[in-house]
């Protein structure tokens, strides 16, 4: 049977976890212990209640989140933290963070599975953190803004949204899952008037009509779930267990 230690070893190197520094706050890597030994992997997007409910039910006891549970400097383990670190605990569930390192893998990563998932080559990448870039550009579709829509229509039928000011024949698009703010007033900068994201502020139409873009925000949660999954399967696969994707109901 796998051990804990061996699997979370695998995840680190795999995501280059000591090379990608995150955002002020946020902690990747093992973030909850097990008893040692893993029988079956599980991926979800958030590290909350009712994703640790449903992989203890669901009999996961190696739970890898994209949204761990450290952000912020140290809480106390009170109420709703308390609550569902007692679940992960009680049914031995083991949890494993994995943020920005999962966002920018050029392999693994969200941007580059949701650029494939779009049929879309990569030629670069943009927005440096800490000497790392988080986003990428890829090449747009022949039949340009309209077939890109289709595309995207069709990835995220219940969470697409699409605001139209820039032009219908992009060379090339910023893809930039989860938040995608930090990435609009860099657009012109890289030549590029199309930015692929997860979620946008009010100001962002503003900009959009005055600087003349093309903006997607297709849902910060359905743009991230590809990055767990990736990681999850191969881990699976390398260790010759089972995985199972914790969906949750969530538009946003």
């Amino acid at each position: 049977m796998p051990v804990l230690s061996d699997i979370v070893a695998f995840c680190d190197a795999r995501t280059r976890r000591a090379e990608i520094k995150d955002f002020g706050g946020a902690y990747n890597g093992l973030q909850v212990e097990n008893n040692g030994t893993v029988k079956k992997i599980g991926a979800a997007v958030d590290a909350g209640q009712l994703p640790f409910a449903a992989a203890v039910a669901a009999k996961v006891d190696f739970l890898i989140c994209h949204h761990g549970l450290f952000w912020t400097p140290p809480t106390p383990v009170t109420g709703i933290n308390y609550a569902k670190i007692k679940t992960a605990l009680d049914g031995n569930l083991a949890v494993y963070g994995s943020h920005l390192p999962l966002d920018a893998h050029p392999e693994i990563g969200n941007n580059a599975l949701l650029a494939k998932a779009l049929g879309l080559e990569r030629v670069g990448s943009f927005l440096p953190h800490e000497g790392v870039d988080i986003a990428i550009i890829a090449a747009a579709p022949a039949g340009g803004r309209m077939q890109l829509t289709e595309k995207l229509k069709a990835l995220f039928p219940n969470t697409y949204q699409g605001i139209e000011y820039g032009s219908e024949q992009p060379g090339r698009i910023g893809i930039l899952t989860g938040s995608g703010q930090s990435a609009v007033s860099e657009l012109k900068a890289q030549g590029l008037d199309t930015l692929v994201t997860g979620e946008l502020r009010q100001h962002h139409f503003n900009m959009a009509q005055e600087l003349g873009l093309n903006l997607y925000p297709c849902g910060h949660y359905a743009t991230e779930v590809f990055g767990v999954q990736a990681l999850a399967a191969e881990v699976a696969e390398k260790f010759g267990l089972k995985w199972e994707f914790i969906e949750q109901a969530c538009l946003l």
